[in-house]
């Protein structure tokens, strides 16, 4: 069961400390987890970049699960579609959807659901079971 939580703000700077710096991006790249289902992985984060970071040393991504993106402040270049994305830009990408690197005009926050509970692998476990 995905967990919950009454309101609150992620974003507040009371909870400066929950945001987790992604290895690798020289602290311009950060991610809070929402909520999460401990069973099946699917989770619910925050992704933060800071201006003018790009995601180009990570290259290009793709997942085995859908997930879903919503722009929520900012203005981020996806090499893989070659567009801006500005806020309140959405997507609901399948699994295997190439994207990114991504390039930050500003300060940028991506608002992300994934499913990995929907990946041909983990479906294929819970039907041996």
């Amino acid at each position: 069961m995905k967990s919950t939580s009454t309101y609150w703000n992620p974003l507040s700077s009371t909870f400066i400390d929950k945001w987790e710096i992604i290895e690798g991006s020289e602290g311009k790249l950060s991610q809070i987890t929402i909520a999460v289902d401990s069973e099946t992985g699917d989770y619910t984060r925050l992704t933060k970049f800071l201006d003018g970071y790009s995601t180009e040393p990570f290259g290009q991504k793709s997942h085995d699960y859908p997930e879903e993106i919503f722009v929520v402040s900012g203005r981020l270049y996806d090499a893989a579609f070659q567009m801006w994305l500005e806020s309140g830009y959405y997507a609901s990408r399948p699994p295997g959807e190439v994207h990114g690197p991504f390039t930050a005009d500003g300060d940028v926050i991506i608002l992300e659901m994934s499913f990995p509970s929907q990946s041909k692998p983990y479906r294929q476990t819970l039907l041996k079971h």
